[in-house]
C-alpha cells in the first residue's frame, strides 16, 4: 500500500539521502501510528543494517538478536562470536560499515527503547557509536525509531549526557488528519461519506492501524461495533497495551487520562492532581510532558495566556471512547454500539467529540476562514464570574478580530432557535465585558451540515463552516 500523507516527513527523510553530512534522525510517536512503515517505504527497505529490538528480553537475548541481524547484512562474519556487550556489538557494526562501498550507509534501529535493558550500557554504546564514528563522517544516516515515547523523549531527545543535542532531526509522527483518513479509506475501497468518516474518527482517531481494521460493506456504526465491542474486537483490549508499551510505570499516565476523561471541558493542573489523586511534583510534571509530547493530552492556554486558567484536555479519541463506552461494557452484549445509536448518551458524546475534532483541525479552520497568513493565538476562555460561561475555541487574530467558535454536531442542518440565540448573545456579552477587548467579535459556527438561515443566524453569525472544511 502506498504511503498516505506524511509529505513533510517523507521530504525530510529524502533530503538526508543527499545530505553532505551524517544524519541522526529520531522517529517517535504513539503505538500503531505507522513509524516503521514510513521509514521502510521511504528507504524502499534498502538498509545497510536494520534490526528491531525485542520486548522485555534479557541483555544476552538482545545481543544475539543484534548479531543475527549482522549475519543477515554481513555474511562474512559467519563464525564470529556474538558480542557480550553493546560496545563490542557496535564496534562490529562499525567495522562492517567501513568496508561498505555504498554512497550512503543507512542504519535503522527500530524499537530502540527495547534494547535498553537494565544496566546494559546500551545508551552509552549508542553515544559512542555516533559521537566517535558516525558523526565524523559524511555518509551515515542513522534512523532510530520507538513507540516507548517516554524513553524516546527523556533518554534520547532530551538526553543530558553524551547524546545531548546529537539528534539532528526529529519526527513526531502523528495520527492522520481527516483528509488523510479519507484518502486512506478510499485506497482501501471503503467509500464512506464524510459524516461517517467523522463518526469513525470520534471513536478511533486517525491511527492508521486502527483504520486498517475497517471493512468495506459495513457502515461506520457497524465497524465501530465490531472492532470495539465484539469479544475479539481489536480495540476492545488495546487500552492497557497502548499505555504500558509507551510508558514505564504507566499507572500515573493512566490515572491522568482517566481523570481527564470524566471532565469533557478539561481540568486545571490543580484540579487534575486532585481528581487523579496524585501528589504535585516533578514526577507529575514529567508524566504530563510525556502525555502531551505523545499527543494524548493537550495543555490548552486560557485567553490572555493566564497560566493558572490553562486547561489540560484528553485529546486521544480512542482513549476517550474506550473510557466512556468500551471499558465498562458487557462482553456478552456484542451489539452495544448499534443498540445505543441516537441515545442521549451517544448524542452528548458526539457533541464533545466533534468539538475535539475541530480543535485538532485548527489549520484547516484557519484556511477556511481565509486567515492562514494572519498571526493568531487559539485559546479557551472561562468566565471569572458566576455566569458559568465558557468558550471552547477563540481565535484571536492580529488583524483586530476574534473568532468566537461554536461547534455543533447534528444529523441535519443546525438551527439556531430563540433560546440558543439568547445564550450566544449572553456568552459574547459576558466575554466582551470581562476581557475588555476592543477587537471585533465574529461568531463562527462550525457544524456538520451548516446552519439553516433564519432571523437568528442572519443577525448573529459572521461565519458558517460545515464539516467539509475540516477535510481541506
Amino acid at each position: 500500500m502506498e504511503i498516505i500523507g506524511r509529505a513533510v516527513e517523507i521530504d525530510l527523510l529524502n533530503k538526508q539521502k543527499n545530505s553532505t553530512s551524517s544524519s541522526f534522525v529520531a522517529v517517535y510517536g504513539r503505538r500503531r501510528v505507522g513509524k516503521t512503515f514510513l521509514v521502510r517505504n521511504v528507504f524502499n527497505n534498502q538498509f545497510s543494517f536494520y534490526v528491531t529490538g525485542m520486548f522485555k528480553v534479557s541483555l544476552s537475548q538482545q545481543l544475539v538478536n543484534f548479531h543475527a541481524a549482522l549475519l543477515k547484512y554481513f555474511p562474512s562474519i559467519e563464525g564470529v562470536e556474538p558480542a557480550k556487550d553493546w560496545f563490542t556489538a557496535f564496534r562490529q557494526l562499525t567495522t562492517q560499515l567501513e568496508q561498505s562501498s555504498l554512497d550512503k550507509k543507512v542504519v535503522f534501529l527500530d524499537e530502540l527503547p527495547w534494547f535498553d535493558t537494565p544496566h546494559s550500557g546500551f545508551v552509552s554504546a549508542l553515544e559512542h557509536f555516533w559521537n566517535s564514528w558516525a558523526s565524523a563522517r559524511a555518509d551515515v544516516i542513522l534512523v532510530v525509531c520507538g513507540s516507548a515515547a517516554g524513553w524516546m523523549i527523556n533518554k534520547l531527545i532530551n538526553n543530558k549526557g553524551g547524546l545531548h543535542n546529537r539528534v539532528t532531526h526529529r519526527i513526531r509522527l502523528e495520527p492522520f488528519v481527516l483528509n488523510e483518513c479519507e484518502a486512506f479509506l478510499n485506497a482501501k475501497s471503503v467509500p464512506f461519506d464524510r459524516y461517517q468518516i467523522i463518526q469513525l474518527y470520534m471513536a478511533m482517531g486517525g491511527v492508521p492501524f486502527y483504520l486498517e481494521q475497517i471493512e468495506p460493506g459495513q457502515s461506520a456504526a457497524q465497524n465501530i461495533n465490531r472492532i470495539c465491542f465484539q469479544k475479539d474486537g481489536m480495540l476492545r483490549s488495546e487500552f492497557d497495551n497502548l499505555y504500558r508499551s509507551l510508558f514505564d510505570n504507566a499507572e500515573k499516565h493512566i490515572a491522568i487520562v482517566e481523570a481527564l476523561s470524566k471532565k469533557a471541558k478539561g481540568l486545571t493542573r490543580s484540579e487534575l492532581m486532585k481528581e487523579a489523586k496524585l501528589p504535585s511534583g516533578g514526577s507529575v510534571t514529567r508524566v504530563l510532558g510525556e502525555l502531551e509530547e505523545s499527543g494524548f493530552i493537550r495543555k490548552y492556554l486560557a485567553y490572555g495566556n493566564k497560566e493558572r486558567n490553562s486547561l489540560y484536555q484528553l485529546t486521544d479519541f480512542y482513549s476517550l471512547f474506550y473510557l466512556k463506552f468500551i471499558k465498562n461494557s458487557s462482553k456478552s452484549d456484542e451489539n452495544n454500539w448499534i443498540g445505543g445509536l441516537d441515545s442521549p448518551v451517544q448524542r452528548a458524546w458526539s457533541g464533545y467529540a466533534f468539538e475535539q475534532i475541530c480543535l485538532a483541525h485548527i489549520k484547516q479552520l484557519k484556511l477556511a476562514l481565509g486567515i492562514s497568513g494572519i498571526q493568531t493565538v487559539t485559546s479557551s476562555w472561562i468566565s471569572s464570574g458566576s455566569s458559568g460561561v465558557q468558550i471552547d475555541l477563540l481565535i484571536d487574530r492580529r488583524d483586530h478580530v476574534i473568532n468566537v467558535c461554536e461547534m455543533k454536531f447534528s444529523l441535519n442542518e443546525f438551527t439556531i432557535d430563540k433560546k440558543y440565540a439568547d445564550e450566544l448573545r449572553n456568552k459574547i456579552g459576558v466575554f466582551k465585558e470581562e476581557s475588555q477587548t476592543r477587537k471585533s467579535i465574529f461568531l463562527t459556527m462550525i457544524t456538520t451540515f451548516g446552519v439553516s438561515k433564519n432571523q437568528y443566524s442572519l443577525s448573529l453569525m459572521q461565519n458558517d463552516l460545515s464539516m467539509d472544511v475540516l477535510f481541506q
